[in-house]
């Protein structure tokens, strides 16, 4: 097994509610992040999913350094990151570099895609002297697929998919071990998508590189990951190989996930269990007591709202490849479908 290049431990995010003009009091908290553990290894690429407002970017901005962890770790190669500042954080972090969402808004406009992509340079000098910049732009955007003579342009003079490039060359540009990719193609067409998924993969085997790749998207999640975290209300409550995951998911947020997933195949549609869930994701500003999805779950019970399941391998699973850990008290592999009521008024 490859050694873990980075570790996060009980990582917390709370972002605090006020109240007043004068005299501001503290009422309360967001819980964006709320105890979330997982490592990422040397050479493999861990997805994030999870619906919207789940938490997953926030989790990408501290591993970055963009915020800073109300509570947890981070480690890099053994070094905490949230106890660096000044010099050794600055040291640290180009080996740490992210890709954003969208490729409108993460690139200046008054800059020149070879000021955007050599940008690192003029902050890590030590990577490039200045007399090889022109040269290494060039050559990053070749490793992209991108025309070295373009250096000269500007991002609105590229479409979406060529702006994903130069963001992703501006990521490449101090030599990183860890890219941070945040929904990196949930902006793009579907055709655009693929030649993306298909660049990371390839810089990946060509850079010796560890993703943390953020999605929503199951669907290319399974593609491009090596293991996969489910994220529900600012927690993982599931982990595990892809395959794991997708053939054998244990935890009941997973399996509706996945139970959504569209299938091309109208047969196999045809007799494919479909889990509604009932309700909405709960406010993060006021989670549930006990699990956080308890509340739309068809196995909720009086314990669940009195015990935080730990994220364990389940007892019914110790071995085999439903053995992986899953934050539920009651985890099954069998999918266990809700009795959904008819539409239209009852009574």
């Amino acid at each position: 097994m490859a050694e873990s290049l980075l570790e996060v431990k009980d990582l917390v995010k709370h972002y605090p509610l006020t109240q007043g003009i004068v005299f501001r009091r503290q009422v309360g908290a967001v819980k964006a992040v709320d105890g979330v553990s997982f490592d990422l290894r040397a050479g493999e690429t861990l997805g994030i999913v999870g619906e919207s407002g789940c938490g997953k970017s926030t989790v990408a901005k501290m591993l970055v350094n963009l915020e800073r962890p109300t509570a947890g770790s981070i480690l890099y190669k053994g070094e905490d990151l949230t106890k660096l500042s000044g010099r050794a954080l600055k040291a640290v972090r180009r080996n740490i570099q992210m890709v954003f969402q969208d490729p409108y808004t993460s690139l200046n406009p008054r800059m020149t895609v070879g000021d955007i992509i050599g940008e690192p340079y003029e902050i890590h000098p030590e990577v490039a002297p200045k007399g090889s910049r022109r040269q290494k732009v060039q050559d990053l955007l070749d490793v992209v697929g991108l025309n070295p003579e373009y250096i000269n342009r500007y991002p609105h003079q590229f479409s979406g998919g060529q702006r994903q490039r130069i963001g992703i060359a501006r990521g490449l540009a101090l030599q990183p071990e860890i890219i941070v990719a945040d929904e990196p193609v949930s902006a793009l067409d579907v055709s655009v998508q693929a030649q993306v998924i298909n660049l990371l993969d390839r810089l990946q085997k060509d850079f010796s590189l560890s993703y943390v790749f953020i999605a929503h998207d199951l669907s290319i999640v399974r593609h491009i990951s090596d293991r996969v975290g489910v994220m529900y209300l600012g927690r993982i409550v599931e982990i595990g190989t892809d395959s794991q995951i997708y053939n054998h998911p244990t935890h009941p947020y997973t399996q509706a996930l996945l139970s959504a997933v569209p299938v091309p195949d109208p047969e196999a549609r045809a007799h494919r269990e479909r889990i509604i869930l009932s309700g909405d994701v709960p406010s993060p500003a006021n989670p549930p007591s006990g699990c956080p999805f308890r509340t739309r779950c068809w196995k909720a019970e009086p314990r669940c709202a009195a015990e935080v399941p730990l994220l364990a391998v389940p007892e019914a699973f110790p071995s085999g490849p439903a053995a992986h850990p899953s934050a539920c008290h009651f985890a099954a592999e069998k999918q266990v479908v809700p009795q959904v009521p008819p539409e239209g008024p009852q009574g």
